[in-house]
Order: C-alpha cells, then structure tokens, then sequence
C-alpha cells in the first residue's frame, strides 16, 4: 500500500505572504505554484497526494454606514471581495484541492492600527479615514485543527504538511506527531515562533526568493 500525505494550507496566511511577495492579490496559478514547489521536496518522494485542503472563510458582504460622516460602504462591492470571490470559485475547481470555509463576521467599524499609533502620538479627533470594517472571521483555524485530528485518527495520510506561519497550531502538532504522523511545515519564508518549528518533523526551505524573517519573529502570522 503506497504512502499518503495531505497538504494543509491556512488561506488567509498564503494570501497574504503570496499578495505581499508578488505585488498582487495571488491568484489560482500562484497558490498551485507553491503546493508544486511542496509535492516536489524530497521528503515526499515515495508519497501520493491525497488531496490539498484550503482554509478560508467567505469575504464580507455586508452594507455599513460611516460613524463619522455617513459614507457608505458596500462591502461587498470591493476589490477585497471580488479577488477574494475568484480565488475561491477557481480553487473550488482544481483538480485534488478541498475548499474549508469559516464564517465571516461583521461588527461595524473600528478605529484602524495605523490611525491608533497616529492618534497616539499627536492626540487629534478620528476622522472618517480612521475608520474601518470591523471583520472576523470564526471557525478557520478550528477547522484546521479538526482536519488534523481527523487525518491522523483515521489513517488516511502518513504526513501532514502545513502551510502557515500560526503557533495556535502547536497542539494539533503534537497531537498528529503522537499518533505516528510525519508533520512538515511549509511558513513559505514567514519569521515564526521557534516553538511551531520544534514540533514539526521538518520544515520545508521557502521559494528563493523568498527572505525568512527568523529574528524577533511576530506574535501572530498573517491573517
């Protein structure tokens, strides 16, 4: 019986590394260049793919109103949501790829990072810039750690690689490894915890041109 391995791939992370790498919102062909720079490692030689699952929740939709000065906003008009939209409908439609939706969250607005540091440090009134959506998104990472567990009590696959820069997932790690699955971590050149890499079997090298950011790696990936 031939060995298997499944490809786990934390959406909004690879989104947003690819998008910040390539100057542009990834498309299709860019996420299937990095799972065919991971099918060919030589740590999986010997391996079939079962399949490659891509975990994401849907773009916000929702109409809002400015707090400051009534502007409104149809989310579900933007360029967010369209790439957004179209990654998903074109992935959906890749041969071996597994679409895991989340749910999305919409809690109005919210003062945005850069104008908190701003206001910080020159006190002034926010004004209607400041503002911006309040999304979260619920049931991602949760879906992960499921698929994880599932993968590794049901022996369907005898590695796991996973694409993310998270230590949330430091436990599913752990878990997997306990019940006799090889774990690979693909952070596609991201700086992450030293944590997430101590409980990985290995951790795949990123593209070339990609550059690590090992030192003082930040508190959370990418989302």
């Amino acid at each position: 019986m031939s060995r298997k391995y499944a490809i786990l791939m934390d959406g909004g992370f690879v989104t947003k590394v690819l998008e910040k790498r390539l100057k542009h919102f990834p498309n299709v062909a860019d996420v299937e260049t990095e799972c065919n720079r991971i099918k060919a490692h030589d740590a999986l030689k010997g391996y079939d793919l079962l399949r490659i699952y891509f975990y994401n929740a849907p773009p916000a939709s929702k109409t809002l109103k400015n707090p400051v000065d009534g502007s409104i906003v149809k989310l579900g008009q933007t360029q967010v949501h369209v790439h957004h939209s179209s990654l998903f409908d074109a992935l959906e439609l890749r041969p071996d790829f597994a679409l895991r939706m989340g749910e999305t969250m919409v809690h109005g607005w919210k003062l945005g990072s850069k104008a908190l540091e701003n206001m910080s440090a020159n006190p002034r009134q926010p004004t209607a810039k400041d503002f911006v959506p309040n999304i979260e998104q619920k049931g991602v990472d949760l879906r992960i750690g499921l698929d994880i567990a599932r993968l590794a009590l049901r022996e369907l696959v005898d590695a796991i690689v996973v694409v993310t820069g998270d230590s949330d997932f430091v436990p599913a790690f752990k878990f997997a490894r306990r019940e006799g699955i090889r774990v690979y971590l693909d952070h596609m050149g991201h700086g992450v915890r030293r944590e997430l890499k101590v409980h990985a079997d290995l951790v795949l090298p990123p593209p070339p041109r990609a550059k690590a950011r090992e030192n003082n790696p930040p508190e959370k990936s990418p989302k």
